[in-house]
């Protein structure tokens, strides 16, 4: 059970901080459908700087996982100036915006990371490999029965997630940036009669996406993946918007959500272990998540209610 429950926990918030991420872009009126890509590319970001550190200042890479954090939350960011610019300057469609973003970014980090590798490097390879970061356990209370399995093994992203995930909901709910973002979302006429620019809170919302989506994309290198390689585009940025789509784009309802996909894959896991089965229904397990989106938002998706101008281009000229 405590098995389940520690490598429940490392899967399910960086997920959280995507869905975090997400809520604020669609909070705003921004579908964000780009937030694989920006998982994708900011982790790369985050990955090449700290490889480049540790390869000329010879340090060890597993040292560099905060440094690599920062770096992946700017290279989110940036990257999602692409789809700020996209849905908001040149109003594009925001779902086609989204899908062609996670397609370039995929193919252009899978490229520069294999032309980096070879002639930085010297090595035909199309990965970083960054280790897996350090785990620690609180004395005394990991020892209560299941519970203290919560105090186990701790990655250190986890803490800095749950603090920012804090910082996160006090901004969005108890802010007045947080009250004229969700306006945007809902009526962003009424923001702009306000005297504010939609723009400027929609454009900042979505680059706050990016910066979440590189940090989640990031600590899924340095724990799950152990490297950065194509394999980060797992779907995860994926199940981040099913998770905030379950927790009706709420942020306590979607860890609801990201801890039952994470229990769900780690549980999948222990299962395969328990009965013995041959490691290739391990593989098979991966999909778990993935079908219990499925039959959640199937059940659930007709008594959501997202924000009533999400996705539409704000013309302010129509009142």
């Amino acid at each position: 059970m405590d098995t389940v429950i520690i490598d429940g926990l490392s899967f399910a918030l960086p997920l959280f901080i995507m869905a975090i991420g997400g809520i604020y872009s669609e909070k705003s009126g921004i579908t964000n459908l780009a937030i694989e890509g920006l998982q994708g590319f900011g982790a790369f970001i985050g990955a090449l700087a700290v490889v480049l550190i540790a390869n000329f200042a010879q340090m060890e890479v597993e040292s560099l996982f905060y440094a690599a954090m920062v770096f992946a939350m700017a290279g989110g960011m940036l990257f999602s100036i692409l789809h700020a610019l996209l849905c908001i300057k040149f109003k594009a469609n925001q779902v086609i915006s989204g899908v062609v973003i996670n397609i370039l970014s995929a193919a252009l980090t899978s490229f520069l990371t294999s032309q980096i590798n070879t002639n930085v490097f010297g090595a035909m390879s199309d990965k970083f490999q960054l280790g897996v970061s350090k785990r620690f356990t609180i004395g005394g209370i990991s020892d209560i029965p299941v519970i203290g399995a919560v105090f186990k093994n701790i990655y250190p992203f986890e803490i800095v997630i749950i603090v920012i995930a804090f910082i996160a909901w006090y901004i969005l709910y108890k802010t007045k940036y947080g009250l004229r973002l969700r306006a945007c979302g809902d009526n962003p006429h009424s923001v702009d009669a306000a005297g504010v620019k939609v723009s400027k809170i929609r454009f900042i919302a979505v680059m706050v996406s990016g910066a979440l989506s590189g940090l989640g994309g990031m600590c899924f290198a340095y724990s799950i993946s152990a490297n950065f390689s194509p394999n980060i585009y797992m779907g995860y940025g994926y199940l981040a918007i099913a998770a905030l789509i379950f927790g009706n784009w709420k942020i306590l309802p979607a860890l609801g959500a990201c801890l039952l996909f994470g229990f769900a894959k780690s549980g999948g896991y222990r299962i395969v272990q328990l009965m013995k089965l041959p490691s290739a229904y391990s593989d098979l397990i991966m999909i778990l998540p993935y079908v219990l989106t499925l039959l959640l938002l199937v059940f659930f998706s007709k008594t959501n209610r997202a924000p009533r101008a999400l996705g539409e281009i704000y013309d302010k000229g129509k009142r």
